[in-house]
């Protein structure tokens, strides 16, 4: 599992008080960035290895801008070519959101899948969530 940090901004809390629901996804994707280096160690768009194909949220509590949160990011399920990152949001130890995120391992060269590297594989595993 990896943790990050998520420090609530003022821009992303709207009318009624709450953080917005657009940024749940977002606050996701910024915990996946270890996920990204596993696959992409530069991070550089150049070399990067994935397409996203899929998403989910399932909004289970109100988030607010005076509390921080932590995003939590595991490998849920990894395929031959495409694995799935289960992930939620947590603030004041309380559950707020999760969701799943569905990746395609792709080679942007020829626009195709390929297979998951075994090194990719073998540190995705490392990360798997207990189901």
């Amino acid at each position: 599992m990896f943790e990050t940090p998520i420090i609530p901004r003022v821009s992303e809390t709207d009318g009624a008080g709450h953080i917005n629901n657009i940024f749940v996804p977002v606050w996701f994707e910024a915990g996946r960035r270890e996920i990204f280096q596993i696959l992409t160690p530069s991070l550089a768009f150049a070399d990067w290895k994935v397409a996203l194909v899929n998403m989910n949220v399932d909004y289970l509590a109100q988030l607010y801008f005076e509390h921080d949160a932590v995003v939590r990011t595991w490998i849920d399920r990894i395929g031959t070519k495409s694995f799935v990152v289960y992930e939620e949001i947590w603030q004041r130890d309380e559950l707020c959101a999760k969701g799943t995120a569905t990746y395609v391992y792709m080679n942007y060269a020829n626009n195709r899948s390929e297979e998951i590297p075994a090194s990719v594989r073998a540190t995705f595993e490392q990360h798997l969530r207990d189901n």
